[in-house]
């Protein structure tokens, strides 16, 4: 499971550095324009904070593998992160409308890594807790 925790850390702190092309990516110059401006703060604020949590479990994952496997806090924080990457991925399914990747080939490609991604993490997760007992 250490391994998998690894891998794990190192997809999380790559996801947080993509996090960095968000503004240009998704045109917020232009597509946040009609906002006031405590909206517009707020998106570039949150950005920030989701990166920086993700990065942050990326290296407690990469760095704390061992602890997290094979202690009781370790199972129950794995736990937690089980319960908040599972929600991540009913999000995937159920809240994401299908327009923005149906009949999109790239859209499409990155939804699909991203909800094997989301299911990768939630079984690790789950594992980690549920042998943890």
């Amino acid at each position: 499971m250490e391994l998998h925790l690894k891998i794990v850390g190192c997809i999380l702190v790559l996801i947080s550095f993509i996090h960095a092309i968000f503004p240009k990516y998704f045109n917020w110059e232009v597509e946040l324009l009609p906002l006031s401006v405590i909206n517009k703060q707020l998106m570039y604020v949150h950005t920030f904070f989701i990166a920086l949590i993700v990065f942050l479990m990326g290296v407690f994952c990469w760095v704390c593998s061992s602890d997290i496997v094979n202690t009781k806090l370790g199972g129950q924080l794995s736990f937690g992160l089980f319960v908040f990457w599972g929600i991540r991925l009913m999000f995937q399914f159920f809240v994401y409308s299908a327009e923005l990747w149906k009949g999109k080939v790239f859209e499409t490609v990155i939804h699909v890594i991203f909800s094997f991604m989301w299911t990768y993490f939630t079984i690790v997760f789950f594992m980690i807790w549920y042998l943890s007992y």
